[in-house]
């Protein structure tokens, strides 16, 4: 018999999160944990606003030294291409870019956003980059001319910033193509505002953190069904994984978590920490009225 979420126990709880952070279907988590389908759906959805909320109370206020910047390419329900002859696409369809952005040193998630990669994303990206620092940083995106505008409005003069712009050749011949990037002949450093240290400009971290992310998430992996189908489920996940990448995960080049090497956290968090703030947020059950007995003639 499948459980509902109004008596799921913490240990239930903790193990569909477990599963959903590792990168396990929602069906899957269905089938191992015992339970419906609908209530992994729901938790996913509690917890990625559990997740959203303690990003913004808890990375506020970082002070760090070099930010680097990339997108990561997935699609919902459908390819952008496929949009228009999909049955019964939703609202959100298509190409899915999530924009993130990383401390180098201290591996910690600053910002990410989920949406397309034109101009307004990118300034929306870049404002609340900006509102999470502390002090004056190096910034390193690629060479998406987005940024060259968003960088300017959100910072002004008060940044170092460059571009590393890769220059790409063909890719490989033969049917392997189809599947293949283009071979990446080299990268130009653009200086574009103030004086960044031509040493540090890079956004390996970042791309490195995606791939991670690309390797661990089923719904970034390329050429499978794992994709997903809503996009509010996608930002819902992403925020739950970014929150334990931060707060839970310790790194292995750290040694401890991204959050803690950031000093924004004390100790490694758990889940347990996202599913006490889901009960934190969870609405007051609503008061029954006064019962009546009922008097028969």
């Amino acid at each position: 018999m499948k459980m509902g979420m109004n008596k799921l126990p913490i240990e239930r709880r903790r193990l569909i999160l477990n599963m959903l952070v590792e990168g396990s279907s929602m069906r899957s988590i269905s089938r191992i944990a015992d339970v419906s389908i609908n209530t992994v759906s729901k938790l996913l959805v509690d917890a990625g606003e559990a997740s959203i909320a303690i990003h913004n109370e808890k990375v506020q206020d970082v002070t760090a030294s070099r930010i680097q910047c990339d997108e990561i390419w997935s699609f919902t329900y459908a390819k952008a291409k496929n949009v228009k002859t999909a049955k019964s696409a939703p609202e959100g369809a298509g190409d899915t870019w999530t924009w993130t952005a990383l401390d180098a040193d201290t591996k910690l998630i600053v910002s990410f956003l989920v949406g397309g990669r034109d101009a307004g994303y990118a300034i929306e990206f870049m404002d609340d980059l900006r509102a999470r620092l502390a002090n004056r940083v190096q910034l390193t995106t690629d060479g998406h001319k987005a940024y060259l505008e968003a960088v300017e409005g959100a910072f002004g003069g008060d940044v170092d910033y460059a571009q590393l712009v890769k220059i790409y050749g063909a890719g490989p011949e033969g049917p392997q193509r189809r599947y293949s990037p283009a071979d990446c002949l080299g990268a130009r450093k653009n200086t574009v505002e103030g004086r960044p240290d031509v040493d540090h400009i890079s956004t390996s971290h970042v791309e490195r953190q995606n791939l991670t992310m690309r390797m661990s998430m089923r719904r970034f992996t390329r050429l499978t069904n794992g994709f997903s189908k809503k996009l509010e489920n996608h930002i819902h996940a992403l925020a739950l994984y970014f929150v334990h990448y931060n707060f839970c995960r310790i790194h292995k080049t750290l040694r401890t978590s991204p959050a803690m090497a950031a000093g924004i956290a004390d100790t490694l968090w758990s889940l347990d920490d996202v599913i006490a703030k889901i009960d934190e947020m969870a609405p007051a059950p609503a008061k029954r009225g006064p019962y009546k007995k009922r008097i028969s003639n």
